[in-house]
């Protein structure tokens, strides 16, 4: 009983001992999802204002553009997975892996051959492990990513997608990223960033498939005028609104990643103050019984040295 006893107090104590570590990370989380919505919040209306200015050229003018062109034949895509660099996120990094595998399964059915770019470890390390060839991996910046990472990326998608297929190019981009809706809600989210899909000045902006989820309040666009001429100014917005609704997803799925891991620190400190109540009950039992079992020996001892 005595071993009995010891055992369930060390794991009290270790269960004791893991519910500071997880009330530490969720109060972490806590104190930095706040800074992460805000960052996500005010990216999104840059975005939004990028978004409508773009459309306006792009309507207006009737400009072509490499970054709009729609090719004949898809042979091959860029997938790119925006995930995690660290674990103890709840099912973040999970739902974000099995989306980006069924966006995958479902362009090899097609024929399309996949490339496939990761932002985080999480990301990176299930891939390799199922044997799926990660052309190019970012990492270290999942909870803070800044307008630099942002670039880097865009930088090496925007060339693989002005590459000739031919010449190992792709048709097309797609970004499986988590949307913040809430610190309590999250939505995996998959879009076709390019060929950039340019709306018509009558049509809705919220377009899934422009990529980030962005809605215009009132759905009119200003009556513009471009120096020195549409096309230049096209030119140099288009890669722009691309490094920017990166930056933007990117800023998303960390608030999100933040949200998720403070939820499921809370749910683990619950459980671990639930186990710990539950631990003491039967440590105290225990020591009951072992006080019991003291207590009949020496009235036993004493009776039989009473009868002799």
């Amino acid at each position: 009983m005595a071993a009995t006893l010891r055992e369930l107090r060390e794991r009290r104590n270790s269960v004791s001992a893991t519910m500071k570590i997880t009330k530490a990370m969720e109060l972490i989380a806590a104190s930095r999802v706040n800074r992460a919505e805000l960052k996500a919040q005010s990216a999104r209306e840059y975005t939004l204002e990028l978004h409508r200015a773009v459309n306006a050229v792009a309507t207006f003018a009737q400009v072509e553009h490499p970054l709009t062109r729609e090719h004949r034949e898809r042979k091959r895509s860029a997938v790119l997975v925006i995930s995690s660099d660290r674990g103890l996120a709840g099912a973040y990094p999970g739902n974000v892996s099995r989306a980006a595998e069924g966006l995958i399964d479902l362009l090899e059915s097609k024929g399309i051959t996949v490339q496939l770019f990761t932002v985080g470890k999480k990301a990176m390390e299930h891939f390799a492990f199922r044997g799926v060839p990660v052309e190019q991996s970012w990492y270290g910046f999942g909870e803070a990513p800044h307008y630099e990472h942002a670039r880097e990326i865009g930088q090496v998608l925007m060339q693989r997608f002005l590459t000739h297929q031919d010449e190992g190019g792709v048709a097309e981009l797609h970004v499986v990223y988590t949307q913040f809706n809430s610190l309590v809600s999250q939505r995996v989210r998959i879009v076709r960033l390019l060929p950039l899909q340019v709306v018509e000045a009558d049509q809705d902006e919220g377009e899934e498939e422009l990529g980030p989820d962005l809605s215009s309040p009132e759905g009119l666009v200003p009556d513009y005028a471009f120096e020195p001429d549409a096309e230049t100014v096209l030119n140099a917005l288009l890669p722009m609104y691309i490094i920017d609704s990166i930056k933007f997803m990117l800023r998303q799925s960390a608030a999100s990643e933040l949200a998720s891991r403070q939820q499921a620190m809370h749910s683990a400190t619950d459980n671990a103050q639930e186990l710990i109540r539950e631990l003491t009950r039967q440590a105290n039992q225990a020591r009951q019984a072992e006080i019991t079992q003291e207590i009949t020996e020496i009235v036993g001892g004493a009776g039989a040295l009473s009868a002799s």
